[in-house]
């Protein structure tokens, strides 16, 4: 059995590659829960592309129902085209021409294993888990107007992420693995960050993650600052040749670090950094 140890370009500890492998071998959903900027919509791809498996991703919104994600029967057209006379009668009366396969349906009926993600399944109404309890446990569905049983001709890697905006049923979480991102510690950090800039200075690299952590670790900050967004601010650092010795004589002249936009996402967090500013205060 192929297993999954992380790629070139995503770092996965060893506790989430043991949690990829595990759902893998129970052939069970794999849940990902973990703050946003931590890597859960990506590891499906990364899954994907390390195990060589095609890849279907179903990005789940407020209004997206559980029937989506099998098919949608377009009656409307088919009215349409019954009235106006478009096309053969043998094309109004095929139904199969009027069904959009949804993800699900493309995941069962791919022509070998696929990985199935389902991402963010707590925007949905709280009964979405619940709707799709039997689709994913016997990994088959009925579709009425063709009264046709789908079923997976290969059992696809599910991996379902959640935000924890919404509690999931229990009887939903019972048929999942779990496993939830931390956050990561400053030594993984540094192997994310070198993964992404291999040629980043070493001392530039320990006085962006110092600044980076002592953002986060302040108390009253509202949004902090996620991986992806350190990222983009050290590329930013390094676009415009910003170096550490250029940091250091900021902080020793009280002045906040530039292009701070790229940390802080709305203006009270940027308030209350210029508040610590003033008062000389600051956590890094």
């Amino acid at each position: 059995m192929q297993s999954f140890t992380g790629t070139s370009s995503y770092v996965a500890t060893h506790e989430l590659s043991i949690a990829v492998n595990a759902a893998i071998e129970l052939q069970k959903p794999l849940l990902i829960k973990g703050e946003p900027g931590t890597g859960k919509t990506l590891l499906a791809f990364e899954v994907a592309q390390a195990l060589k498996k095609p890849l279907h991703t179903w990005h789940v919104k407020s209004t997206t129902t559980a029937q989506q994600g099998l098919y949608e029967y377009d009656a409307v057209s088919r009215l349409r085209d019954s009235q106006l006379a478009v096309g053969s009668t043998d094309r109004v009366n095929n139904l199969a021409n009027y069904i959009r396969k949804g993800k699900i349906w493309e995941a069962f009926t791919s022509d070998e294993q696929a990985v199935l993600l389902i991402d963010e399944i707590d925007k949905a109404d709280i009964e979405f888990p619940n709707d799709l309890l039997q689709e994913l446990d016997r990994m088959e569905f009925y579709c009425y107007e063709l009264q046709q049983t789908i079923a997976a001709y290969h059992r696809p890697i599910v991996i379902i992420t959640s935000n924890n905006e919404k509690e999931l049923p229990d009887a939903f979480l019972r048929r999942c693995f779990f496993h939830f991102i931390r956050f990561p510690d400053r030594a993984t950090m540094q192997r994310i960050v070198t993964t992404h800039y291999p040629k980043l200075a070493h001392n530039l690299l320990l006085r962006a993650m110092s600044v980076f952590y002592g953002i986060r670790d302040i108390k009253a900050l509202r949004k902090k600052p996620s991986t992806s967004e350190l990222l983009d601010w050290i590329r930013l650092l390094l676009a415009a040749g910003v170096t550490e010795e250029d940091l250091i004589d900021l902080e020793a002249l009280n002045e906040m670090p530039p292009y701070l936009g790229a940390l802080l996402k709305n203006e009270q967090d940027t308030n209350l950094m210029l508040a610590l500013k003033h008062k000389g205060t600051r956590p890094y």
